[in-house]
C-alpha cells in the first residue's frame, strides 16, 4: 500500500513540475502571474487540447472574481493537476487524423476525376506519388498543388 501511495506522489510531484515549468516560461515578472492570453498556450505545451469554449472554462475556474488580466500560479496548479490527472483534452489520434485526411483526398480526388469515379487502385497510386519518399510523409500543399490543374485559356 505504501509502494502505491508513493508512486501516487511521484506523479503528482512529475506533474507539478511539468505545470511550474510551463507556467515559469511565461511569467516574466517572476511574480507567479502570467498573462491570461498565455494561458491557451501554457495549456496546449502541457499536451492538452481544449476546444475554445473549454478553455472558457478553465479560464473561468482559475480567474479572480474580479479578472485582472493576469492568472495567479496558486489558482492555476490545482486546476490543471486535476486536468492532467483525469488525462483531459487529450489530442487526436494520429490514426483518428490519418482516417480523416484519407477521406478528405478520397473526396478532393473524386471531385477531381471527371466522369467516373477513381478505383481503389487508382487512389492508393495517388497516396503513394503524394510520399515524400525522404520524409514518409505527405505534403499537404505540394499534394494539393500536384494534384490541382490549372484552367488554360
Amino acid at each position: 500500500m505504501a509502494q502505491g501511495r508513493n508512486q501516487s506522489w511521484a506523479m503528482i510531484s512529475e506533474i507539478h513540475k511539468k505545470i511550474t515549468d510551463a507556467f515559469d516560461v511565461f511569467d516574466h515578472e517572476y511574480n507567479k502571474t502570467v498573462d491570461v492570453r498565455e494561458i491557451g498556450t501554457i495549456i496546449r505545451s502541457l499536451g492538452c487540447c481544449p476546444s475554445e469554449g473549454e478553455l472558457h472554462d478553465i479560464l473561468a475556474e482559475i480567474e479572480d472574481e474580479e479578472p485582472t488580466g493576469y492568472i495567479n500560479f496558486d489558482r492555476f496548479l490545482p486546476t490543471m493537476t486535476k486536468v492532467l490527472m483525469e488525462r483531459r483534452y487529450r489530442p487526436i489520434p494520429e490514426d483518428v487524423l490519418l482516417q480523416a485526411f484519407e477521406v478528405l483526398i478520397l473526396k478532393f480526388c473524386n471531385l477531381c476525376s471527371v466522369g467516373e469515379p477513381f478505383t481503389q487502385e487508382e487512389m492508393e497510386e495517388m497516396l503513394s506519388a503524394a510520399v515524400d519518399p525522404d520524409k514518409n510523409v505527405i505534403l499537404y500543399k505540394d499534394y494539393v498543388t500536384m494534384m490541382a490543374v490549372e484552367n488554360i485559356r
